[in-house]
């Protein structure tokens, strides 16, 4: 006697596709935002243009020391013969939790190649930092975790 195996075949078929979207349906609902960035997407439309930017401060040889002492934040920015360099505008951006906006803190040069700027009363934790120097259309970007 010939037996149709068709039946089965579709039975499990059926199965496996009930219990691949339990699965898939447990998986959406159990993650979060992957997101660890909330700015992502303007940053990779910047890519190209940051990446110049990036080539640019490399050709230029720059060095960048940053130095945390209690609430001031020092950024130390020198060539590769190690002379200051002088003049260039920068800001720091904090992504603080709970906070809905990133803080914008401008550098200020204290002296020749030397740039500060001083943490708020209100910070402290781990924070996320990302530091934007440009000087003459060459741009410095550089990603800090401050624990203040």
């Amino acid at each position: 006697m010939k037996t149709n195996i068709y039946p089965p075949m579709i039975l499990l078929l059926i199965g496996a596709f009930l219990v691949f979207s339990g699965w898939a349906a447990h998986r959406a609902a159990g993650l979060g935002s992957q997101v660890t960035d909330a700015d992502y997407y303007s940053k990779g439309l910047r890519y190209t243009s940051t990446e110049v930017e990036r080539r640019a401060a490399e050709v230029l040889g720059w060095n960048l020391d940053t130095t945390l002492d209690g609430r001031r934040l020092v950024f130390r920015l020198s060539d590769h013969d190690g002379r200051a360099i002088t003049g260039a505008r920068g800001s720091l951006y904090l992504a603080i939790p709970g906070r809905a906006e990133n803080v914008y803190l401008p550098l200020a040069e204290t002296e020749p190649g030397h740039y500060l700027v001083t943490l708020e009363q209100g910070i402290s934790g781990a924070i996320q930092a990302r530091l934007e120097v440009e000087r003459n259309g060459a741009r410095l970007n550089r990603h800090l975790l401050l624990n203040p």
